[in-house]
């Protein structure tokens, strides 16, 4: 008869479990997994707490440098914070593999690395878009100049090269009988900024908006158009749509006759302070929104992921 009944059963147990499972020789008292139902895993308010903070902090530290002011001054220490939050994801993900390699639970080593870099992808690409759409937009025309007084029919486009706000004289309006479009998908609409009846010699100053005419017709209706009070202009900072719009004052030059030596493009309107402060606003609403979105999401998968952990220990 065989003197130690459980051995076959300690070893296989002790083998595919890595403890000291089933009974020792000689009676000795067994060790009990962590995973066996005698004792549940428990799970780790600390690690619960860190992931759901750390990743959302981690947004929010690299949404901001994407899109305000660091961004402006320094493109290159802004995207630095990406690839810091990038590597702070590989730092986590080789910690989970180093703890799985010592038979240790790595769940939430695992779970941090891709909130890491969910959180990391998220804000550089959130960031970097509110700042092109809202903040850039706003920098640039806070830090170049603005111009009152200025006269369509003796002002060239030369002396306003640095204009972001120009603010026009008396009787100043758009020409829309000398209006044009030009088409690539949307059509970029340009009327041309006058004051009194007589011709200019060069018609540097022009409206511009995009998709508010026909482009068949001289029917411009951008910007506060119909606004008699407008007489003010915030000037284009969009790099991408400007070649479209001095293509559109190209076509108005063969189809009336006119020449515009140095075309300068702005959105007409009567306020640009308050449409300037706009995209600030933007900027901060969108950038408060994606942080609160954020949040919440993170805290859902924290939550889906506790709930998957806890079933996961009540299986072994």
């Amino acid at each position: 008869m065989n003197s130690r009944p459980y051995s076959n059963f300690q070893g296989t147990y002790a083998r595919q479990n890595g403890s000291q499972g089933g009974f020792a020789e000689g009676g000795m008292k067994s060790s009990v997994s962590s995973f066996t139902p005698a004792k549940r895993k428990t799970l780790n308010a600390m690690a619960i707490g860190i992931n759901v903070l750390a990743p959302w902090l981690l947004f929010c530290g690299i949404f901001a440098a994407m899109s305000f002011h660091l961004h402006y001054v320094s493109q290159a220490l802004a995207w630095t914070t990406v690839v810091a939050g990038l590597v702070l994801a590989a730092i986590a993900g080789f910690l989970a593999h180093r703890t799985k390699m010592r038979d240790a639970d790595p769940s939430w080593y695992t779970f941090a690395a891709l909130a890491f870099l969910v959180a990391t992808v998220a804000a550089a690409v959130l960031g970097d878009m509110n700042y092109w759409y809202n903040m850039q937009p706003y920098y640039d025309i806070e830090n170049i100049n603005t111009y009152p007084a200025v006269d369509p029919a003796r002002e060239k486009g030369q002396q306003l090269m640095d204009a972001g706000r120009a603010y026009f004289v008396e009787g100043t309006g758009l020409d829309t009988s000398k209006s044009m479009a030009f088409k690539n998908l949307d059509k970029y609409c340009v009327a041309p900024i006058v004051s009194g009846q007589e011709p200019l010699t060069s018609y540097d100053f022009w409206a511009v908006g995009v998709n508010c005419c026909s482009g068949t017709a001289a029917d411009f209706r951008c910007g506060e158009f119909d606004n008699p009070k407008a007489r003010s202009g915030l000037r284009l900072m969009r790099d991408d749509q400007r070649p479209f719009f001095r293509l559109a004052v190209q076509q108005a030059e063969a189809a009336y006759n006119i020449k515009a030596n140095h075309p300068l493009f702005f959105y007409w309107m009567q306020d640009p302070v308050a449409e300037m402060m706009s995209y600030r606003s933007d900027g901060f609403k969108y950038g408060l929104l994606a942080m609160l979105t954020h949040f919440a999401f993170n805290l859902l998968c924290v939550t889906g992921a506790v709930y998957a952990f806890s079933k996961l220990s009540h299986e072994f």
